[in-house]
């Protein structure tokens, strides 16, 4: 078991082995049962979408069992971790179940699957936390039940919008590295326990990443992007400043919120012209309109989260 406290030169030694044990475990893991995986059979809508065709996808169960698996091992075991470690280990079954289908889950199903794990993640944090939240330098305590409602908002849009990110070779996982990071150095009270569990996730990434950089070997599907969603929303929670999720996770929400927005306009108010001039997600507009490789898209994507987490760290740190 070890203990993570940021920036302590004692435990680097203790981290090296982390992430040296935990990368391995994922790289070996990718290699030896990526075969095992369903088929990508090729989005037809999506730009570039035949080039995924008969590649492995689905393998954000290997990602989130590896995972789960090492912050077992690595992390100060609890009632509430292991209580995290299930629902982000039943959203990534979730997502695999879906991929592996040969109908997809319809809309309903899928967001009642998440409404239910969304749910249990705010029960789990509010029964071993405090409602406190920090804001502009004050602390504010919510009433229980308005944190759990926002909480379970928070926790289904993460879901979905680094869901809708995971179109291009690459693109999911590094901007999901780059938001782990930034929320790693977020000031947060002495009893947050997410250092850890946050870079053993940041380890398997960088496995995962070896083999799904373009033109990618494997794909994480809904397996792995929903249950990054999850844990994403849940450090923002530990963080104590769930609003920093907007500055730190921005490339995503604006990737695949836009989309989820320009559909539910449309739906509520039967408009077929609405955002007529922006194709969602994001990605697929840089792609085909703005003619970027993917590569292109990838690599700036990340810069600008990169810099917008940055600037908006320093705000609140300074």
């Amino acid at each position: 078991m070890f203990y993570y406290f940021w920036g302590h030169s004692d435990t680097v030694p203790l981290l090296a082995i982390l992430v040296a044990v935990t990368f391995g475990a994922a790289f070996a893991s990718f290699k030896l049962f990526a075969r095992y995986l369903p088929k990508d059979q090729g989005r037809e809508f999506a730009v570039n979408g035949q080039l995924s065709q008969g590649k492995p996808r689905g393998a954000g169960i290997i990602l989130v069992s590896v995972f789960t698996l090492c912050a077992a091992l690595f992390c100060d075991v609890n009632a509430e971790l292991m209580i995290n470690l299930a629902l982000i280990y039943a959203a990534m079954l979730t997502g695999f179940l879906d991929d592996a289908s040969k109908v997809p889950w319809g809309e309903l199903k899928k967001g009642l699957l998440d409404l239910v794990i969304a749910g249990g993640i705010a029960g789990n944090f509010i029964y071993h936390n405090s409602s406190e939240i920090v804001m502009f330098g004050n602390v504010f305590k919510l009433p229980v039940p308005v944190y759990v409602i926002l909480a379970v908002g928070l926790i289904w849009m993460s879901i979905n919008v680094v869901n809708c990110t995971d179109g291009v070779d690459g693109l999911c996982g590094s901007l999901s590295v780059v938001s782990i990071l930034l929320f790693m150095r977020v000031p947060v009270a002495a009893s947050t326990a997410s250092g850890l569990p946050s870079l053993v996730m940041v380890s398997v990434l960088a496995a995962y990443l070896w083999f799904n950089c373009s033109p990618s070997m494997m794909l994480m599907g809904d397996a792995g992007s929903r249950a990054l969603g999850v844990f994403i929303a849940l450090i923002a929670m530990q963080s104590r400043r769930p609003l920093m999720f907007i500055p730190l996770v921005i490339v995503m929400i604006l990737d695949g919120g836009l989309g989820l927005v320009k559909l539910s306009i449309r739906r509520l108010f039967h408009s077929k012209t609405f955002m007529d001039g922006i194709r969602t997600p994001l990605h697929d507009h840089a792609r085909k309109l703005s003619g970027w490789s993917d590569t292109q898209v990838v690599i700036r994507f990340v810069l600008i989260q990169t810099v917008v987490g940055l600037t908006a760290l320093y705000l609140v740190m300074s």
